[in-house]
């Protein structure tokens, strides 16, 4: 298959909105943790309390990996198009492949967090359910 440089540049702006919408989420979790953490000082011994930060230290690994997949599939979309410019079609090609590849772990990635999100939801809504 022959891409040309325009093919691997249609990425850039998804990736980047990915890298922004992960960015998000590790921001709202931040600001979850900051928040839990003050009622841990006020009330240390709530068992929700363990349970909500054993489910955010799951999803801020899995949101490390996410932006992690992210960046290294610009990485290899940015030499893949160098590479095209250089008129390495092969080498290109397989870069191309392994940073759709990269995009697709972290997307896959994403899915499972919203998945454990969702726990994390349960979680607060069972204790006010007691």
């Amino acid at each position: 298959m022959q891409i040309e440089i325009s093919t691997p540049a249609l990425l850039f702006p998804a990736i980047t909105l990915l890298l922004l919408a992960f960015t998000n989420r590790f921001l709202a979790i931040a600001t979850l943790i900051r928040s839990l953490h003050a009622k841990y000082k006020a009330n240390p011994n709530q068992d929700i309390i363990f349970d909500q930060i054993e489910n955010l230290k799951i999803r801020l690994n899995m949101i490390r990996w996410m932006q992690a997949f992210g960046v290294f599939s610009f990485l290899l979309t940015v030499i893949c198009m160098f590479l095209l410019f250089q008129e390495l079609n092969l080498a290109a090609n397989y870069l191309f492949g392994a940073s759709l590849l990269s995009l697709l772990l972290s997307l896959i990635v994403s899915l499972m967090e919203i998945q454990i999100s969702t726990k994390a939801l349960n979680l607060e809504l069972k204790d006010m359910e007691k």
